[in-house]
């Protein structure tokens, strides 16, 4: 392992944590949003996007190594494969005065559940704070190698 590889390695989470809070803030700001695109000539309401994680792959060298049982287990971090939108139903609200009201007086509105959007933002951030503990974590274990060598 080399002796960037963790903090490689917690970078990467740091990224994908981040933009994985940045679509949950654009769900919670979009949670009203009744016209958010048009499909087929007609207004549909913000669809709910959710982040999904993958395992970077690794470099030839690391299969090698693997291959020759001296790396068994490891992974070069991770990275977002893609930003799904949730194929929920969009939730219906009679209010047939609103102007996005269908003939029978209920509004499509979008799909986010602002109280599972807080709970996934509560899961994002605290998988954040544990990467950044990490990489101090690493930091740390370099600076210590560091003033042993000098």
């Amino acid at each position: 392992m080399g002796m960037f590889d963790g903090i490689n390695i917690s970078g990467s989470a740091l990224t994908a944590q981040r933009l994985r809070m940045d679509v949950i803030s654009s769900n919670m700001a979009n949670a009203d949003t009744t016209r958010a695109r048009q499909v087929n000539g007609e207004w549909e309401p913000y669809r709910r996007k959710m982040v999904s994680f993958q395992a970077e792959p690794l470099a030839f060298s690391d299969h090698l190594n693997i291959a020759f049982k001296e790396r068994a287990g490891l992974s070069g971090g991770v990275r977002v494969n893609q930003i799904n939108e949730d194929p929920t139903p969009f939730k219906l609200v009679y209010d047939p005065s609103n102007p996005d009201a269908g003939p029978d007086g209920y509004v499509k509105m979008p799909n986010v559940d602002p109280l599972r959007e807080m709970v996934d933002l509560m899961s994002a951030t605290r998988s954040y704070e544990a990467n950044v503990t990490v990489l101090n974590a690493n930091k740390n274990m370099l600076m210590k190698a560091l003033q042993i060598g000098s």
